[in-house]
């Protein structure tokens, strides 16, 4: 295993710091939309469709002086481009999909950070919602047909078009959640919400998988789950079925049930490592590393499908989630020349490791939950930036990696979630380890995303 610290040091690389001391001792930044030389904050190098699922939860948790800082730097360029940034570096750059920067501000006012103006952010994110800005990366490419029809046409020459549906319904669900907490106007609330199960638009109940659906309301034909880019990004519909991170029971009702549900969650492991690459004419290094990992469909070297494995709890059989942590936490990541399963991409990667080393991973940003995972060290102690520590004892992990019984401030805990206010409150966090999966912990879980 790499290390904790390793990958620690990996989730604090990026994004850099774009802004200076000037001889007043002031903080400015050189502006890449407009060239002056203005005030404030400005950060750089980051890329949201990877950062926002677990770098970003991170920084709400430990380092939320930073996460305000990023926040303001928001702010700045969205008064000195109109738009906020989806990948910086150091300007607008067309690459990757989705308008993820709703996930990280909602994440962090919903956590209680503040030093910003999160009335000109929810400004910009509304704005982000109407349409693409100067690069197809920036706002929404493709919103005028997602808001008409509730998803985006697989046949109108948008690319990435289902996954792009999924992850504007992601960010509608966040805007909806800030939109709540600013006292937004009810129908404003009610429309983000409506839009946030557009999800259920891509869904195909035959295959029970997401899949590209053309203008007139068929689904694409012929179809193959195994075809990797094309309707998703970088990544097949095995990998992109599971982003609804807001509403997984939904998901799995679509599917028929947790068992189905469950089944489903299984498949991606049992299917073989196969692929058709006919989109990009190549084999990307991702599906090259998904190959050479060899648990079936699972790529855990690219972002879409890390946090699927955490999904088991919402179905009440936490024990597959823990079984297939430790898989990956002791398999994917070794202090070897080629033991990196793929990209850092920012430090996402390096993130999933970290909250799932401690035994937790914020599977939906925009809520106060991290779902449990299981823990892979004995004992770990967190200085949190309240002053308080967090202290998780687990007996046992270092061999066993099933969960037998959990306690959290001396209370017996039977969710499969911790909640953000709690954690920051400190205290110990302690785990009970054995050999053989216990089915009656965390089999009903209650969570307010899980219901």
């Amino acid at each position: 295993m790499p290390g904790l610290y390793s990958s620690l040091y990996r989730v604090l690389l990026f994004p850099r710091k774009f802004y200076e001391y000037n001889a007043d001792n002031e903080i400015v930044h050189y502006s890449p939309y407009n060239g002056e030389v203005l005030p404030g904050y400005m950060f750089t190098d980051n890329g949201f469709w990877d950062t926002f699922r677990a770098v970003f939860p991170f920084f709400t948790l430990m380092y939320p002086d930073l996460n305000s800082k990023i926040m303001q730097g928001l702010v700045n360029t969205y008064k000195e481009s109109g738009w906020l940034p989806e990948w910086a570096s150091p300007g607008h750059r067309d690459c990757m999909i989705g308008s993820n920067s709703a996930s990280l501000i909602a994440d962090s006012y919903l956590k209680g950070i503040r030093g910003y103006d999160v009335e000109t952010l929810y400004e910009a994110i509304l704005k982000n919602t109407e349409g693409k800005g100067p690069v197809t990366s920036v706002g929404r490419f493709g919103a005028e047909y997602y808001n008409e029809l509730g998803y985006i046409p697989y046949d109108v020459g948008i690319r990435e078009n289902t996954a792009r549906t999924l992850e504007y319904g992601y960010a509608d669900y966040c805007i909806a959640e800030l939109a709540k907490e600013l006292g937004k106007p009810k129908e404003e609330i009610e429309l983000f919400e409506k839009r946030a199960q557009n999800y259920k638009n891509v869904f195909d109940p035959e295959t029970k998988l997401m899949r590209g659906k053309n203008e007139d309301g068929t689904f694409q034909s012929p179809f193959n789950p195994y075809k990797w880019g094309d309707a998703f990004t970088e990544g097949n519909s095995w990998h992109y079925t599971w982003s609804v991170f807001h509403d997984v029971e939904g998901l799995a009702q679509l599917m028929g049930g947790h068992d189905d549900f469950t089944a489903m969650l299984d498949s991606v492991f049992e299917v073989p490592p196969i692929f058709d690459n006919s989109y990009y004419g190549f084999t990307i290094h991702e599906i090259r590393e998904m190959q050479i990992v060899n648990m079936g469909n699972y790529a855990h070297g690219n972002q879409p499908v890390q946090h699927m494995i955490y999904l088991y709890n919402y179905a009440g059989q936490p024990w597959k989630t823990q079984q297939h942590i430790r898989e990956v936490l002791t398999k994917l990541y070794q202090p070897t020349p080629d033991g990196y399963c793929g990209d850092e991409d920012n430090g996402q990667t390096s993130a999933w490791y970290v909250f799932s080393a401690l035994g937790f991973y914020p599977v939906c940003p925009g809520t106060p939950e991290y779902v449990i995972g299981t823990p892979l060290f004995e004992k770990v102690k967190m200085e949190l930036p309240t002053g308080n520590t967090l202290t998780i004892s687990a007996s046992g992990a270092d061999e066993n990696h099933y969960i037998q019984s959990a306690d959290f401030q001396g209370k017996n805990l039977n969710t499969s979630y911790l909640h953000h206010d709690e954690l920051l409150q400190g205290g110990t966090l302690k785990f009970e380890m054995g050999e053989v999966p216990n089915k009656i912990y965390g089999s009903h879980p209650k969570v307010s995303h899980f219901q």
